[in-house]
C-alpha cells in the first residue's frame, strides 16, 4: 500500500510540473474562416491590414495590437524567443485584456472559431509556419507564505528593482516618462488593482510577466542573464507572491454596494486625512468611466475608481474621498510638467447632490443637473505653484451651465494630501444652511442621490474631459434610539396578553354558554 501511495504522489507531482512547464497544444485552425471572423469582429480596432490602425484606434489607450510586428505582450515562451505559443493567442482572444478595450470573445465565438482566428492572425507577421523554440521555465513554484512575501518585498525594493517604476506601494506612481518601442506613452501597472492585470493576478501569470517581461514595453525580463537585476527562479516566485499580497491592499469595487453610509459620531469631525476616526466609516468604491456623452467627449481616462467615507455629527457632514492617481498634477511645477501630457491641468474631484431630495425615483440629469432639477457641485482642485488647493461650490443646471458661488466655498471647507500615488481629500459642510432654496439640506435616514467626477491633470483632463459616475445614494445613518425597542416590547406584551386571555377563555367553554 505504501508503494502504491508513493506512486500516486509522484504521478500527481509530475502532473503539476508538466502543467507549469508545458503549453496547451493548439488545435488546427482554419485561417480562411478566421479571416471572415476578423473582418466582422476585429477590423474596427486592429485595421484592415492588421496593423492596429482601425477606425477606433485613436480613441483607445493602449492602442490596438499591430499584428504585423509579431510582437505580443502576453506570452509564455522564453524571454529571448519572440514567437508566442498558439495558446497564448487563444487565451488573449478568449479572455480579453482587462484594463483595455480588448474584450473577451468566449461568449460570442466557439472554441474552434477562436483557433481559426489564431491561425489568421499569425499570417500578418508571417508566423504561420513558425513555432517557438524555447519555453518559459517555471521551475518549482514557491507556495505563498509570510516568509516568501517578505522576501519578495525586499527583492522588489532592492536597488529599486521594481519600485523604480511601480512605486513604493506598487501603485505605478514612480515619476518616469515611459514609452514603448512604437513611441506610445505607457504607464507602469498599479499592482493594487488586480482587475487591470492583462493576464490575471494568479501567481503563475505574475511569475510569467516577471520572467518574460512585456515585449515592446519597458518592462524587462528578470530571467535575462545579461541583466544586472537578474533573479533566480525562486526569487521570481517570491516577488510573484509579494505582488499577489499587493492585490489585497486595494479598495475593491463591489457592484452591490450602492449606498455611502454616513456614520454619526460624537464630537468634532476629523480635519486630518489620516485621522483614525475615519475608520469608523466603511469605504464604498465606485468605478469611474470616461465622459463620452457631451462635447468635448473624452475616451482616454487615467483614473478608474474613487472611494468614499462619510461622517457626520449634530452640526456638520464630511466626506473623505480617495483615489489612486499616478501623478501629482501641479501646473507650473517643472517636475510634474516633465511627465505630463502637453495640455496639463490640475488634479480635481467633484461631488454632486440634488438641491432638493427627490420624493420618488426621478433625479436630476447625472451630468451636472438640468434646467428643472438644479444640483450642488462641490469642486476641489489640487492647486498650482501660485495657488493652493481649494474647494468651491457651484450651482449646476447642466454641462454647459455651472455657476460658481460668489462667496467661493459656499460654506465648504477642505483638507487634502497626496502620498505614494493616492490623493485623499476631505470636503465638509454644515448639515443645513440658511439658503434652503439653493442648498441641499441633509436629513437623517433619507436616501440622497450622490455622484462623482474626477480629473487627472497630467492626462490633459480639463473641463468636460473627465471621468464620472452615475447617481448612487448617500444615507445619514439614523441615531441609535431605544424607542423602537421599547415599542416592540410593548407590542409583544400586548399580543402575549391577548393570547393568554384567549387561551383562558377557550379553556372554559361551559362558562361562555
Amino acid at each position: 500500500m505504501r508503494g502504491v501511495a508513493m506512486k500516486l504522489i509522484l504521478a500527481a507531482a509530475l502532473v503539476v510540473v508538466c502543467g507549469l512547464a508545458a503549453p496547451v497544444q493548439a488545435k488546427p485552425g482554419n485561417a480562411e474562416n478566421g479571416e471572415k471572423i476578423y473582418e466582422k469582429r476585429c477590423l474596427g480596432c486592429h485595421g484592415e491590414e492588421g496593423d492596429g490602425l482601425g477606425p477606433a484606434a485613436e480613441y483607445l489607450i493602449p492602442p490596438p495590437r499591430d499584428f504585423t510586428l509579431g510582437l505580443y505582450k502576453i506570452k509564455t515562451t522564453a524571454f529571448d524567443d519572440d514567437i508566442p505559443n498558439d495558446d497564448d493567442l487563444f487565451r488573449m482572444i478568449r479572455d480579453g485584456m482587462p484594463g483595455t478595450a480588448m474584450p473577451g470573445w468566449s461568449d460570442m465565438l466557439s472554441e474552434q472559431e477562436i483557433w481559426d482566428l489564431v491561425a489568421h492572425l499569425k499570417i500578418y507577421a508571417g508566423l504561420e509556419e513558425e513555432t517557438p523554440s524555447k519555453q518559459l521555465d517555471y521551475g518549482s513554484q514557491v507556495a505563498t507564505s509570510e516568509d516568501s512575501v517578505e522576501k519578495g518585498r525586499k527583492l522588489f525594493h532592492d536597488g529599486d528593482r521594481c519600485s523604480e517604476c511601480h512605486g513604493a506601494e506598487g501603485k505605478g506612481d514612480a515619476i518616469k516618462k515611459l514609452k514603448n518601442d512604437n513611441g506610445d506613452r505607457t504607464w507602469p501597472r498599479n499592482l493594487t488593482k488586480p482587475w487591470t492585470y492583462r493576464a490575471s493576478s494568479d501567481p503563475k501569470d505574475i511569475y510569467a510577466r516577471i520572467s518574460v517581461g512585456i515585449p515592446n514595453t519597458q518592462m524587462p525580463s528578470f530571467a535575462d542573464p545579461k541583466s544586472k537585476k537578474k533573479l533566480s527562479v525562486e526569487e521570481r516566485w517570491h516577488i510573484a507572491n509579494y505582488v499577489v499580497a499587493l492585490t489585497k491592499k486595494g479598495l475593491e469595487v463591489r457592484p452591490e454596494n450602492t449606498v455611502v453610509k454616513a456614520k454619526r459620531i460624537d464630537g468634532e469631525i476629523p480635519a486630518a486625512i489620516d485621522d483614525q476616526a475615519w475608520l469608523q466609516s466603511e469605504p464604498v468604491t465606485f468605478m469611474l468611466v470616461p465622459q463620452i456623452i457631451a462635447k468635448d467627449r473624452f475616451f482616454t481616462p487615467a483614473n478608474d475608481t474613487i472611494s468614499v467615507r462619510a461622517l457626520y455629527n449634530e452640526r456638520d457632514i464630511a466626506f473623505l474621498l480617495e483615489w489612486d492617481d499616478r501623478t501629482k498634477s501641479i501646473p507650473g511645477d517643472a517636475k510634474a510638467e516633465s511627465i505630463a501630457d502637453p495640455e496639463m491641468g490640475q488634479d480635481a474631484v467633484m461631488m454632486q447632490f440634488p438641491v432638493t431630495i427627490p420624493l420618488g425615483a426621478e433625479k436630476p440629469y447625472f451630468l451636472k443637473g438640468d434646467a428643472g432639477h438644479p444640483v450642488n457641485l462641490w469642486h476641489w482642485t489640487s492647486g498650482t505653484t501660485e495657488a493652493e488647493a481649494a474647494v468651491a461650490m457651484l450651482d449646476g443646471l447642466g454641462m454647459a451651465q455651472q455657476t460658481p458661488r460668489e462667496d467661493g466655498g459656499g460654506g465648504l471647507t477642505t483638507g487634502s494630501g497626496y502620498q505614494d500615488g493616492t490623493w485623499r481629500v476631505i470636503m465638509k459642510r454644515s448639515l443645513t444652511t440658511d439658503d434652503a432654496e439653493n442648498d441641499l439640506q441633509f436629513e437623517e435616514g433619507r436616501f440622497i442621490p450622490i455622484a462623482f467626477a474626477n480629473w487627472d491633470g497630467s492626462n490633459s483632463e480639463i473641463d468636460s474631459r473627465q471621468t464620472i459616475t452615475t447617481w448612487y445614494w448617500l444615507q445619514l445613518e439614523p441615531s441609535a434610539s431605544a424607542e423602537p425597542y421599547i415599542s416592540g416590547i410593548v407590542v409583544a406584551l400586548l399580543v402575549f396578553g391577548a393570547l393568554v386571555w384567549w387561551a383562558r377563555g377557550a379553556a372554559r367553554p361551559g362558562e361562555a354558554a
